[in-house]
């Protein structure tokens, strides 16, 4: 299925002109792209009518944690509940330290598998619940539209390094969620303006976390 784009959709450009990716990160990228229309037509990825702005709604919404990565040499992130890939493939694709991508579901895993080889990037997929990951210990843990703040906080605690951080990507509902947390994690909650939609933003909460 091919996805028709009009002249003013945010595409591929307009990705790279505002993310300053690489042409051979692009290239990865527009490649999972392919994938990604082609897989979601046999199993519910990302939701269709979002396909058509794919660069916007899924690409640079997740490549806009890049520039709020932690500082550390060879960082370690725990992406949850992966999926189609957002955001912990996408930071993979362009070239970020040491990727886990932690998805449950068989099917959605298998598509993160292909995307690697066929991309020839490097991440390691858990297929499991984030509850049985063991001893893992990363720098960042990151999710996208997978559960309630309170929930990511309490997935979250067990991966996350004392000196490590979580990114987690929100929508609108974000307030009614942060009133939710403690009032101490509250006050380390630091907003940032997310750049692919005017109503959400990116939390960004430093560990260690409870």
């Amino acid at each position: 299925m091919i996805v028709a784009q009009s002249e003013n959709i945010y595409g591929a450009a307009e990705f790279q002109a505002e993310t300053g990716v690489s042409r051979e990160t692009l290239a990865r990228l527009e490649l999972y792209a392919e994938l990604l229309i082609k897989w979601n037509q046999a199993i519910n990825l990302v939701g269709p009518a979002t396909l058509p702005d794919l660069w916007r709604r899924h690409m640079l919404d997740s490549a806009q944690l890049l520039r709020l990565l932690p500082e550390k040499p060879d960082l370690s992130v725990a992406d949850l509940g992966s999926g189609a890939g957002f955001p912990g493939l996408v930071l993979a694709l362009c070239g970020v330290g040491e990727l886990h991508l932690v998805e449950a579901d068989q099917k959605k895993a298998t598509f993160l598998r292909q995307v690697l080889r066929e991309t020839g990037a490097t991440a390691e997929i858990h297929c499991c619940r984030i509850e049985a990951l063991g001893d893992l210990q990363v720098d960042l843990v990151t999710a996208r539209a997978l559960a309630p703040l309170s929930d990511l906080v309490t997935y979250a605690a067990p991966l996350l390094k004392a000196d490590g951080c979580c990114l987690f990507l929100k929508g609108r509902g974000v307030e009614d969620e942060l009133t939710l947390l403690p009032k101490t994690l509250q006050d380390r909650c630091i907003r940032v303006p997310s750049r692919s939609d005017p109503s959400g933003c990116i939390l960004r909460l430093e560990g260690p976390l409870p």
